[in-house]
This record gives structure tokens, C-alpha cells and sequence, in this order.
């Protein structure tokens, strides 16, 4: 894992993209901050950068470094899941512009897998996750299941994981108002 964070990290850095494993399915990723990282990853998946992609962040307690102000109910949501849990918060900040929603909402999820934790970590600053896959198709639920096409369109393919079969989905999405309403996006 630790020769995967290092040549991962150098490729962030330099505003590359990454293909790897999160705690829910394979994702691509790359600086949450850079804004031609961003727009790389809308190009590759062939998605309109009108539909926003979720952030990873290590520790809930960097949240507040990314969204203006955090509805109380959003700790407790936080701590009392047993699932992976992405929550769209309203004002978002210090993010790539095109990463943040029209509405200027953004998705962040704390990632529990601990290659996530140790990447965010040692990069200091957001991941950008999303599915990989072409936008449109059916998200992969392993490594096997990722297209050759993606593969190839990434500038690192990390190899921890690749070899796990077990079944995976993507997170929860709940997107909570300034007031604390919540509103289910997926369940």
C-alpha cells in the first residue's frame, strides 16, 4: 500500500488523475482544489460538469475547511453511521469551482478505507471520487468490472485491491439544508 500512496501522491500533486479503490467502489480521483484536474475527469468520464462529482476527506473535522456553515444534525449523521454516508452540503468553499454544484452544494464523505486515509492525509487536501466508469454506464463494483478505456485515460492505476471480489455499492446520499432538513438522495 505504501509504494501505491507514494506514486499516487506524486501524480496529485502534478494534477494528475488516479484510478483506486474507496471504501465504497473503484473510483477516480484527483486534487478536489485543482479545477483542470476536475474538468480532466469530466473529459474522461464524458460527463457534463453540470453534474457534480463528491469529495473524500480523512476527518470530519476538516469539513469546516470546505463548507461555510454545518447544520448540527450533520455530526450526529456523521457519527451514527454504519455505512458509508455522503452528504450534500449548501455552501461550499475553497473547492474547484467546477466541482462545486450550481446551487453551490457539494458532496463530502469521510472515508473510512484506510488507503483513502493515509493518501488524504499525506496530501493534505481533498479527493475528488467518482464512479469509474463512463458516465451513463453501470458503475464498477470491482476492479475487474472497470473498462480498458478507463484504465488507460488515468495517469496511475493503484494496485492495492485489485484482487478483491467482494461485492461493493456506492454510499447513502443525504442532502441537508442550512436549517438541518434532509432530504434523501440515495438510499
Amino acid at each position: 500500500m505504501q509504494n501505491d500512496i507514494t506514486k499516487a501522491l506524486e501524480v496529485l500533486k502534478k494534477g494528475g488523475v488516479i484510478l483506486y479503490p474507496t471504501d465504497t467502489i473503484w473510483g477516480l480521483g484527483c486534487d478536489a482544489t485543482n479545477p483542470k484536474a476536475v474538468e480532466r475527469i469530466y473529459q474522461i468520464k464524458q460527463r457534463s460538469d453540470q453534474k457534480s462529482m463528491l469529495v473524500l476527506l480523512d476527518n470530519p473535522n476538516k469539513i469546516p475547511s470546505y463548507i461555510n456553515e454545518i447544520p448540527e444534525i450533520a455530526w450526529d449523521l456523521i457519527e451514527l453511521t454504519d455505512k458509508p454516508l455522503t452528504i450534500i452540503y449548501a455552501g461550499a468553499k475553497n473547492l474547484a469551482s467546477n466541482l462545486i454544484a450550481e446551487d453551490g452544494s457539494v458532496g463530502i464523505r469521510i472515508s473510512e478505507d484506510p488507503f483513502n486515509q493515509k493518501l488524504i492525509q499525506k496530501f493534505q487536501k481533498p479527493l475528488v471520487s467518482t464512479s469509474a466508469n463512463k458516465s451513463g454506464e453501470r458503475s464498477p463494483s470491482n476492479f475487474s468490472e472497470i473498462s480498458l478505456k478507463i484504465i488507460e485515460s488515468v495517469d496511475y492505476v493503484v494496485q492495492w485491491r485489485q484482487d478483491d471480489y467482494s461485492p461493493s455499492q456506492p454510499s447513502s446520499i443525504l442532502k441537508l439544508g442550512i436549517n438541518g432538513e434532509i432530504e434523501i438522495i440515495r438510499k
